[in-house]
């Protein structure tokens, strides 16, 4: 949690601590991104009104970082337009203050969900393009002119080999990648990054 008042700090320690949620309490954005790098991936819950560096600044910050953890804000009486701007950021949800202890652990409850969601797809990602790095250069072409929506034959022409070892480098990647379908091949192609293979210009 992130917030400038410690009194609303000790509050939120209580709270998490209540629910049997670990938290660690920072007086300010730059303390919180200063400790980023040694920060189990969490929800953040941060308040929008600090002075120096705001909640919307730490947000932005956080996205200009790629750090997809869950962000919910906190916003004080009139802030809801701030909050919207919070929202357009990327922040899950917002609570205005005073706020109940019903309402933080919803905001987190689905902080969590969506973590775990972020986490999952994040090794599906990295598992495929892992898979992908085992292809010789020439299945990878051939996935790549498969991904751009080529028949084996045009796949023969653009690459210069005959339809046969296409049929062959296609047979090869299917097991390299341990995939049993054309769509399983071209849903862990688009996972792991790969890019289709340019076609070109008519």
């Amino acid at each position: 949690m992130v917030d400038d008042d410690r009194d609303v700090r000790l509050m939120l320690s209580y709270m998490l601590g209540e629910a049997s949620l670990q938290s660690r309490p920072f007086a300010s954005g730059a303390d919180f991104l200063a400790a980023l790098p040694d920060l189990a991936p969490g929800c953040v819950l941060l308040d929008v009104r600090m002075p120096e560096m705001d909640g919307l600044a730490v947000m932005t910050e956080l996205t200009r970082r790629s750090v997809g953890w869950p962000v919910v804000f906190m916003t004080g009486h009139g802030e809801v337009p701030v909050a919207v701007e919070a929202m357009k950021l990327g922040a899950i949800d917002f609570l205005q203050k005073p706020f109940s202890e019903e309402a933080m652990l919803a905001g987190f409850e689905r902080g969590f969900a969506l973590l775990e969601e972020r986490s999952a797809a994040a090794s599906r990602r990295a598992d495929a393009a892992a898979r992908i790095e085992h292809l010789t250069s020439r299945e990878r072409e051939v996935l790549q002119s498969l991904l751009a929506g080529l028949s084996n034959k045009l796949i023969a022409d653009r690459l210069g080999i005959s339809l046969r070892t296409v049929e062959m480098h296609r047979s090869n990647m299917m097991v390299r990648l341990g995939v049993d379908n054309l769509a399983e091949a071209l849903t862990l192609a688009m996972e792991g990054g790969l890019a289709p293979l340019r076609t070109k210009a008519g």
